[in-house]
């Protein structure tokens, strides 16, 4: 492999540019008009202005891209994460054009993006799935039927695409009939698919994903797992590994899941199975991500590995180690820092007039000082990654961090952090998909008492 286009944008665009100028690759930058400052364009051995700042006329053509790679002879093309990353369609052309694509097969891709089909293909692997409906429900009538039946609260989840955009929580059936309506069009409007499906809520449950490899002999090897329980608005906030207050026996039998998870779908390259485990220790599948994590580089800091190099190898035809080449030591945890309001979080952009980080830390990040953080694209400045012996180490040295961090021109959730690094729930490893929210809950009524 000799050159490859990135086609993706700020801190991803840079985190793979840079894998691929330590192993000698030649790679090509794609950028829009309100990208053309950002560091990864002129990191790039080449860049091409792929189109206005409005995402759906830049990022997302597909065509375009592959035209450009076509023209400027790249041998692969590397999607990043979001964007066209889990995009099958892009995938298969990609492939069709006689270029790479760095990422499973597009076929893979349509099979877990289909949320609903992925749960059956889960459950015929032996591996356990939140309970739910079998298929997609197309009334409202039908989902408040299935909804007594499952039994609240559920959540009422696109069948097309993830994140906090395709899914809400509904507690009972006056908040299904007010968001029934609302998660279709948002379906509709985000994946092209207006399918739903609803899924049993578990309160007080803990988001843990495996990272998983496979290649194109039919090996699939775990990478251990992640804690993703910090979220704001069912998106990630921190990330750890490995995943405090979890017995071994089950981490062992998570890892094993993902793994049955992976070869029942002839998985190749980087994916993230990712599962909800209840107060009880009992783990049921969620999701494959089908593509490379936002927080894959806590996975990198206790292996090790440079997973973007693991990716360019599979993609050339190498296979996966052994799983009994795999090993994993210390502890790491992952920040994103976002350009948001931290009690609201709405989007905060302007120009980072300051940008000052603590020592300690892996700054993963897409910006500079004097960069503008725009309204166009997902506001994340950084990810800061702490990696230490233990857990009380990286507590410890993000406090010093976030102590002496400061960002001036936007507002962001560094204050956030810096309570959240105070409150007991956290720093005990005892937490939940439903932590922050009740944290901001009670700081709110401090606040207004």
């Amino acid at each position: 492999m000799r050159k490859v286009l990135v086609a993706n944008r700020g801190e991803i665009a840079r985190r793979i540019i840079r894998t691929c100028k330590r192993l000698g690759i030649e790679t090509v930058a794609v950028y829009s008009e309100a990208d053309a400052d950002l560091p990864y364009v002129r990191e790039a051995d080449e860049a091409v202005l792929i189109g206005p700042s409005q995402v759906a006329q830049s990022y997302l053509q597909a065509d375009t891209i592959i035209d450009e790679a076509k023209r400027l002879g790249v041998d692969a093309i590397h999607p990043g994460y979001g964007l066209l990353s889990e995009n099958a369609g892009f995938a298969r052309k990609t492939a069709e054009a006689g270029l790479v694509f760095i990422g499973p097969d597009a076929t893979v891709i349509e099979k877990m993006g289909d949320k609903i089909e992925a749960r059956r293909t889960m459950q015929q692997a032996g591996v356990p799935v939140v309970p739910g409906t079998e298929n997609g429900v197309t009334s409202l009538e039908e989902a408040v039927a299935e909804a007594e039946n499952i039994g609240y609260p559920i959540m009422l989840k696109a069948s097309a695409g993830g994140g906090g955009i395709g899914m809400v929580r509904c507690e009972n059936e006056q908040a299904l009939t007010q968001q029934f309506n609302s998660v279709k069009n948002r379906a509709k409007a985000y994946f092209g698919d207006d399918l739903v499906f609803l899924e049993k809520f578990l309160p007080e449950a803990r988001h843990i994903e495996v990272q998983i490899f496979g290649d194109d002999q039919g090996n699939v090897i775990h990478l251990f797992e992640r804690n993703c329980s910090v979220q704001r608005r069912n998106q990630k906030v921190i990330e750890e590994s490995p995943s405090p207050e979890l017995p071994e026996d089950v981490r062992q039998e998570l890892c094993e899941a993902a793994v049955r998870a992976g070869k029942a779908v002839g998985y190749q390259n980087a994916g993230t199975v990712e599962f909800i485990v209840d107060q009880s220790n009992r783990f049921y599948f969620l999701e494959m991500n089908t593509r490379l994590q936002v927080e894959h580089p806590v996975t990198e800091e206790v292996t090790g590995l440079d997973l973007v190099e693991w990716q360019l190898k599979v993609a050339s035809g190498e296979p996966v180690p052994g799983q009994e080449e795999i090993s994993a030591a210390g502890h790491a945890i992952e920040y994103r820092i976002y350009a948001e309001d931290p009690v609201t979080f709405f989007p905060s952009p302007g120009t980072l007039e300051r940008l000052q980080w603590g020592e300690g830390a892996r700054i993963d990040s897409g910006y500079e000082e004097g960069n503008a953080v725009t309204p166009y694209y997902d506001p994340m400045i950084a990810k800061v990654i702490i990696k230490g012996e233990s857990r009380e180490e990286i507590l410890r040295q993000s406090r010093e961090f976030f102590a002496s961090a400061a960002i001036e021109g936007v507002k962001t959730n560094i204050p956030l952090f810096r309570m959240f690094l105070e409150a007991e729930a956290f720093t005990a490893g005892n937490y939940s998909t439903a932590t922050l929210g009740k944290w901001l809950e009670n700081m709110k009524e401090e606040q207004n008492s």
